[in-house]
């Protein structure tokens, strides 16, 4: 079984932020896997089935950013899920808006859903879909750029965008990560 976590705050005052974009790309790959994200537990929803081929649950906490260990800690516990057959998506301030890239392991980055993931499953050795949103303005407020929503170039490309990492998270569950990374990672994928 692979678990996919999709992070982000719930409220819909949060669902088209930067910093959902974890939320967003999940939603994505649950939809074009006819998986429905109804199920609650885990302090999240979530729903179960086949994604490119392979049995997976695809869960969106609603713990709030900061405390999304709450809510991926137990669901890995209780549905069996080993630090390598789980994949978390996640903003990325350092990476621009149009590129992503896979990352095997390594620390939170001050990331605060993954510091909260690393302390309460214990490991740092999942897979991450680090999907770039970008820094603020020279001297401008992190929190308050990744909790806005996209400007007018970004809306524009944000499906194209959303669709792309979908098929990196098909080809990272098919091929592998070193496949995906190759294929996904230092290159804008908006082009």
């Amino acid at each position: 079984m692979k678990l996919i976590v999709g992070l982000g705050n719930p409220g819909i005052q949060y669902a088209e932020t930067r910093h959902n974009i974890g939320f967003i790309v999940a939603t994505c790959l649950a939809e074009r896997a006819g998986i429905a994200l109804k199920r609650k537990g885990y302090q999240g929803f979530y729903g179960v089935g086949r994604v490119a081929g392979e049995e997976a649950a695809i869960l969106l906490p609603q713990t709030f950013m900061n405390r999304s260990g709450a809510s991926v800690a137990p669901a890995c516990q209780s549905l069996g899920v080993e630090p390598g057959d789980l994949i978390v998506v996640h903003d990325e301030i350092d990476l621009a808006f149009g590129f992503l890239r896979i990352k095997l392991g390594g620390g939170h980055g001050g990331h605060n859903g993954l510091r909260s993931i690393c302390q309460d499953f214990g490991e740092a050795g999942y897979a991450r879909l680090r999907m770039g949103v970008g820094r603020p303005p020279m001297g401008g407020d992190v929190s308050g750029h990744v909790l806005s929503r996209f400007n007018a170039m970004e809306r524009a490309q944000l499906e194209k965008y959303v669709e792309t990492a979908a098929d990196a998270l098909e080809l990272l569950l098919q091929k592998g990560a070193q496949e995906a990374m190759n294929n996904y990672n230092n290159r804008e994928v908006l082009t």
